[in-house]
């Protein structure tokens, strides 16, 4: 019996005991999970917390757009109809047959029926219209409102997009409100990615088992069952690594995403953030963008096929991609549009009609950064100096420039044709010739073209900015404006001596300057020095005029490189880039008008509202007077001195002003040029400054004349000031003239001299 007790005993010491343990546990594991509990919702609060702040302060990174010049059309403008129709192509319009919505035209006999886009100009905005423009031969007749018949005096075309500036994360993305989603769009995804999307909570419980006993089968996450919420959380908040971790904190911000938020603005910035491709090192964003990069129009001018296609690549964007995997891409899209059919989305006539189609991407993106580099280049410096490059970079800015697209092809397609004819000529291997060219409007400043390189897609070095080279003649001009600044001293007709010349300099050297053909002329009137491109009096009249008075003209010109106080400066011993030689030039041929170059009209903001006017900037530095004789003696130039060929060549163009320039060695080779309302600068030479066997007329020359026999500028206009007058004097413009033909020249008319002998 003891033992019995004893034992009795220790049997409830030790259940005591257990009892004890047991309700320890019970308490240890309640506060346990308590804990875990409180750590939960505090997880929960906190992660609520950050995706409300991240989603309420997303702002996506947007490039800043650049467009071109819109083309303007008007009744009288010479622009046939199949260079519309091209420019209409170029645009991604499309050919139809009956005009439906804007990004539409068809042709009609000696007709265009267009359907313009919409479009936000510095100006204000530009709604879409039905138009129909008349046409005979290559010249624009009117131009109707095809709904009220209503004359219409001008349109513009949608500009071109000719690049962005990126953001450092090098993403893509073209923002689209949700007022702005095809309803097709929303459909197909409904129809493809999330049937319940409207119903649901922001998780699909049916897919997530399906996904969950397929992962559990596999022994590894393969399987997402995600909504389009879900999706939309892993884009913007996490990681795309497969793991359970992941996957229960998408669920979670996707419940809580779901409590704050609409289906509307979910939606919204699915549509915006969803991953469609890659450009290169640029990831492409977004449906908006996706439209442009695959079809070169908008996302509202895409048809059921061709959101189809976008659509399915949402699986796998790289998979899908149209442009390398075609047929695969075809298979998924055509699966698209027979979902969208299955769920009476669109009808079997409108699925057949969808699935008939070819996929219809473009080759390549109609747009590239890398289209017109060197003047993107320019017109990024000229950014610089107003807006901090974060705001260039991811504010979406649409910054409106002065390019002129036909005159930009023009110039790069005579830059490219004329040297390769220019290198089989002089027996140079192809590429050892380059070129640098600037076009400008001369009484606005805007540069209307710019190549830096003879390949249009290079600009590693921007010649037409950064090559400073010997200008040589093109200094003339600067020389004689200094000469008929002072018109008690000198004249057109002021004789002028071109004998031979020796300069003692400052070290102790000799200079003996000589004339390109080694010859000298004796006396000779101004007005032929100048045409002729004699060096020896153009020596001689800069040394009388002061080497301090013609750099002080070179200033006023608009020439900010230093400029050595040197005799050799005369004969253009002073390095220039074609773009700094633009300027000085832009000053002669605007009638004295200093209009610093530029290349931007307007920036407006992501929303269409401006934030800068670039007006124009305007100094007199040169008398109106003494810029109309300047203009006159190149004029001469081209009528009968070393640019005599564009006589022959353009006749109908004239008159023509300009000026040749050629270095030492025949290094470089220039010419200067403009009509009423084109000045171009043409450079041609070789990068490591051997001799390119080219003086200006027979290079540079070349170029400039090929490229204004397509842009035909307007003949320059002569008017002169009051202060000038035209009087009658014997004809000493050109050796072979007779004293007995009598010829006008302008004269300041105060200092005009009663009468000039012969010479």
């Amino acid at each position: 019996m003891p033992t019995k007790r004893k034992t009795s005993r220790k049997q409830k010491k030790t259940q005591s005991k257990k009892k004890k343990v047991t309700s320890l546990l019970k308490k240890w594991m309640l506060q346990l999970i308590f804990i875990l509990v409180c750590v939960f919702l505090s997880y929960c609060v906190w992660l609520d917390f950050q995706i409300r702040k991240d989603f309420d302060g997303k702002r996506w990174s947007v490039p800043a757009r650049v467009y071109a010049q819109p083309l303007e059309l008007y009744a009288g403008r010479r622009y046939g109809q199949k260079l519309v129709t091209e420019k209409l192509k170029s645009a991604a319009y499309q050919n139809v047959s009956t005009l439906t919505g804007s990004g539409q035209f068809r042709l009609r006999g000696s007709t265009i029926e267009v359907y313009t886009r919409q479009f936000h100009y510095w100006d204000g905005t530009e709604a879409a219209k039905k138009l129909k423009i008349r046409f005979n031969g290559q010249q624009i007749t009117d131009i109707t409102e095809m709904i009220s018949g209503q004359n219409v005096s001008i349109i513009r075309l949608t500009p071109a997009l000719i690049g962005k500036v990126f953001p450092l994360h090098d993403e893509d993305r073209v923002l689209i409100t949700y007022k702005e989603i095809p309803e097709t769009l929303i459909e197909a995804l409904i129809a493809v990615e999330d049937r319940h999307y409207f119903e649901h909570f922001g998780l699909d419980p049916f897919g997530i088992l399906r996904s969950i006993y397929i992962n559990i089968i596999r022994g590894k996450v393969t399987q997402g069952g995600s909504t389009l919420t879900q999706q939309l959380i892993k884009n913007m908040f996490l990681t795309h690594e497969r793991t359970f971790t992941r996957k229960i904190n998408e669920m979670l911000m996707a419940l809580m995403l779901e409590y704050h938020y609409t289906k509307e603005n979910i939606l919204s910035a699915y549509v915006n953030e969803i991953y469609l491709g890659q450009n290169g090192q640029r990831s492409i964003h977004g449906f908006g963008t996706a439209a442009e990069f695959y079809f070169s129009k908008p996302l509202a001018e895409l048809n059921n096929a061709e959101i189809a296609l976008l659509v399915g690549m949402v699986k796998g964007a790289s998979f899908y991609n149209p442009r390398k995997q075609a047929e695969r891409a075809l298979k998924r899209r055509n699966l698209v549009l027979n979902l969208l059919w299955e769920q009476e989305f669109i009808s079997h006539t409108e699925l057949k009609l969808a699935t008939s189609k070819p996929l219809g991407v473009t080759a390549k993106p109609r747009w590239s950064s890398a289209k017109y580099p060197a003047y993107i280049d320019l017109v990024r410096r000229h950014l610089k100096r107003d807006y901090r490059i974060d705001d260039l970079r991811n504010e979406g800015l649409q910054i409106h420039t002065t390019l002129d697209v036909d005159k930009q092809e023009i110039s790069q397609n005579s830059v490219t044709k004329s040297l390769s004819k220019l290198e089989k000529e002089k027996g140079f291997n192809p590429g050892t010739l380059q070129s640098a060219l600037v076009v400008v409007e001369q009484h606005s400043g805007e540069v209307l073209a710019l190549v830096g390189d003879r390949n249009k897609d290079k600009n590693a070095f921007n010649r037409a900015l950064d090559a400073k080279r010997p200008i040589g003649s093109l200094i003339k001009p600067a020389i004689y404006m200094t000469a008929l600044d002072r018109p008690a001293r000198y004249h057109v007709l002021s004789l002028l001596d071109d004998s031979h010349l020796v300069l003692k300099q400052k070290n102790g050297k000799r200079w003996e300057p000589n004339n390109y053909d080694k010859r000298t002329h004796g006396n000779i009137p101004l007005v032929r020095s100048i045409a002729k491109s004699y060096n020896l009096s153009t020596v001689r009249l800069g040394m009388a005029l002061g080497l301090e008075n013609v750099i002080q003209t070179l200033k006023n010109l608009g020439v900010t490189t230093a400029i050595p106080r040197l005799p050799s400066i005369l004969l253009g011993a002073l390095n220039l880039s074609p773009y700094e030689v633009t300027q000085m030039y832009q000053t002669i041929a605007s009638g004295g008008l200093q209009i610093p170059l530029r290349t931007i009209r307007s920036v407006l903001d992501s929303n269409g509202q401006p934030l800068r006017r670039y007006d124009l900037a305007v100094r007199e530095y040169i008398k109106p007077e003494t810029a109309f004789l300047t203009q006159y003696l190149l004029t001469e130039v081209v009528q009968n001195g070393t640019a005599k060929r564009l006589t022959r060549e353009l006749p109908s163009l004239l008159p023509l002003a300009g000026k040749t320039g050629t270095t030492n060695g025949l290094r470089d080779s220039w010419f200067a040029g403009f009509g009423d309302r084109v000045l171009s600068v043409v450079w041609v030479g070789r990068d490591n400054n051997q001799t390119a066997k080219l003086t200006g007329s027979t290079g540079a020359m070349q170029i400039w004349l090929d490229m204004m026999k397509k842009i035909k500028p307007e003949p320059l206009l002569l008017i002169e000031p009051e202060e000038v007058e035209w009087r009658d004097y014997p004809d000493m413009s050109n050796p072979k003239s007779s004293c007995a033909q009598a010829r006008s020249y302008p004269f300041i008319k105060k200092y005009a001299p009663a009468t000039i002998d012969c010479y």
